[in-house]
């Protein structure tokens, strides 16, 4: 399970902090990308202003408090949102990892740097694994988890966080050697 105690955590670049009311705006913005709607498979199929913020108030901190859920925003050092990146289906031992970006904040390393902050955090939590699924054609997400040590352990079809059926790769970085 995770341990809220060690949020935020950061690498002096970015950190990964509880989804936010004040990421609203930003988080709004990048649901709506092109690139995160075709890769993302965001388990909503339109967001608002306000279903964000009620994101914030009521499930972040809930499932923070379970330690089944982390929905949690990559910020820079001014603590502007630059993307999402969400445990799920944590369990004692393992969780799945799901991140995407902001327009703005791609091609700076914040998302391999947003998922070497997620796989402390799990390691510093007990984990002994994180997982990741993305589907075949996003070759950015395929590049981004086999920079972060993620290996490739699985390929079929299966249902994205969206709900839908999709050729998928499963990926799985240990963090315990």
């Amino acid at each position: 399970m995770l341990n809220s105690t060690l949020l935020p955590i950061t690498d002096g670049v970015r950190s990964l902090r509880l989804l936010a009311q004040q990421d609203a705006d930003r988080y709004l913005a990048g649901t709506q990308d092109p690139l995160v709607q075709q890769f993302g498979h965001l388990p909503e199929a339109e967001y608002s202003h306000a279903s964000i913020q009620h994101l914030a108030e009521t499930q972040a901190p809930a499932g923070l408090e379970r330690g089944d859920l982390g929905l949690l925003s990559i910020v820079d050092e001014a603590d502007t949102f630059l993307g999402s990146l969400v445990l799920f289906d944590v369990t004692r031992t393992n969780a799945e990892v799901g991140f995407w970006l902001h327009p703005e904040a791609r091609g700076t390393g914040h998302a391999l740097g947003a998922l070497e902050l997620s796989a402390a955090l799990a390691r510093q939590s007990g984990l002994d694994d994180l997982t990741a699924r993305t589907v075949v054609n996003n070759d950015a997400s395929k590049h981004i988890l086999e920079r972060a040590g993620f290996l490739e352990i699985a390929r079929d079809v299966d249902k994205t966080p969206s709900g839908e059926e999709a050729p998928l790769i499963h990926y799985r970085r240990e963090l315990r050697s």
